[in-house]
Order: structure tokens, then sequence, then C-alpha cells
């Protein structure tokens, strides 16, 4: 094994350092140390405000801290992490008038470990024609070939917000199998949702936000052993969280 590859093999593959990010006065990150190991699915959850949208920007590189230090496999977000990090907005960011195979073409020539045959089976396991432009679809399905090219990347790390908010049941389920079934051992997905219930079956580990800090970061498991409960019964408690009405709102 070469030297940079034992140099990979321990480090996390996402990494915070005193993470601090401001707009204006607001304090939205405060002194965040996080480290997200290869070969996880991870929920980062919180409330309204909590950070989590911020965080996965700055992971992403759209936004820059302003103290601190966050790494991807090492570096700071840069071109390198973009080609090892594939991204999913909580908004739809492609143009009506583009066809499915104008994405699909995009999504080519943008990145080398984008798999077309991968993102064709999923589209056509939907009856999703190539031929059939955005402004077409459902709302549904425009978010379904939104995360179908995201997951059909060979991506080291997924960073997906909101994934699941806005769609039916239904939509939910194939969303998670995509997930579950599109991501190689050794990558990692972070989810950032509020649908707690829905997606807890599916993650190794959680990370709750609250008010710009991680208030826990823990497995799955391991919470159901200490605490004796669900992740989503641990979070209505940690954060007062009323039972009637919680968990259908769209957050921002």
């Amino acid at each position: 094994m070469s030297e940079s590859a034992v140099a990979a093999a321990g480090r996390p593959l996402m990494e915070c350092r005193g993470l601090v990010k401001r707009f204006g006065k607001k304090e939205v990150l405060k002194q965040v140390d996080l480290q997200i190991e290869s070969g996880r699915i991870i929920g980062l959850l919180g409330p309204n405000g909590s950070g989590k949208t911020t965080l996965i920007k700055l992971a992403n590189g759209l936004l820059r801290p302003d103290g601190g230090e966050l790494l991807i496999d090492g570096r700071e977000p840069g071109i390198y992490t973009k080609a090892v990090v594939s991204y999913l907005p909580d908004q739809m960011y492609f143009a009506d008038w583009m066809r499915v195979k104008d994405l699909l073409t995009m999504f080519a020539d943008f990145y080398k470990d984008f798999r077309p045959d991968t993102a064709r089976e999923l589209l056509a396991s939907l009856n999703i024609p190539e031929g059939e432009r955005m402004k077409n679809l459902s709302k549904g399905n425009k978010e379904k070939v939104q995360l179908i090219l995201v997951m059909s990347r060979r991506a080291k790390l997924y960073l997906l917000d909101e994934p699941i908010g806005g769609v039916d049941p239904a939509a939910r389920d194939f969303i998670l199998r995509t997930i579950l079934t599109n991501y190689s051992e050794d990558a990692s997905v972070l989810i950032s949702t509020h649908l707690i219930a829905d997606v807890e079956k599916v993650l190794d580990e959680v990370i709750f936000l609250k008010e710009g800090q991680i208030v826990l970061h823990d497995g799955v498991d391991q919470i159901r052993e200490k605490e004796g409960r669900s992740v989503d019964q641990l979070f209505r408690e940690i954060f007062a969280v009323p039972e009637a009405g919680y968990g259908r709102e769209c957050e921002r």
C-alpha cells in the first residue's frame, strides 16, 4: 500500500475543527468539531435554523468558514473535493426546458465518476423517458431524477439536503432504496432531514445539531441500547418537540 493510501485510510472522510460560520452578527455554526468516517449513512438532524444546510453548503464549498477548518478527504473544499463529493441541494437547480437526456449528458461531461448506465436503469424503473422535458414531470419525479443523477456518481461522500421532503410516502421509499443500493461501501452518505421517523431505519449514525452546536453524535444502535428508545423519540425529548404536528412541515 502506498504512503498516500495509508494516510487516506487513517484519516476521517470529513472533519470539522472549531468550525464557525456567521451571517452578519448571527453565529450560525459555533465551534463545531466533527469527524465522519467512510462506509456510513449518517443523519444530520435538527430543528429549523439549527445550521444543517449551512454545514452541508460549507462541506460542498458553496460557503466559506469564518473560523476553524473543514476538510474533505484531508483537503479544504475546492477543485479536488468537487470530484469526490456528490451534492443534492434542497431546491431544484435544473432548467425546465432541459430534457432528461440533457442532464445525463451534462453529468457525464462534468463528472468522470458518473455511471450513465446506472442512471438509465433507475430512470427506466420509474418509466421516466429520457426525451421528456423537466417541465413536464411531476414534482416528485423531478426530485427523483435529481437524486438518481447524484447517486449515479461513484463519489466518496454524498451530501443530501432534505432528499425526502415534500414527496409522498411511496416516493420516499424509492428514494431511500436508491440511496441504500447506490453508494459504495467505502463511501459515506450525510442526510439532512426533519423526517426522522422515515429515515431512521437506514441510518448508521445520527448527529443532533442545535443552535449551531452538536449536542449528540452517536450510532443508532448505541442510542437504542443506552437510551432504550428510538432516535425519533430521543430527538423529540432533547428538542422538546410536541408529538402532534411535527415532522411534516418543510424545514427552512
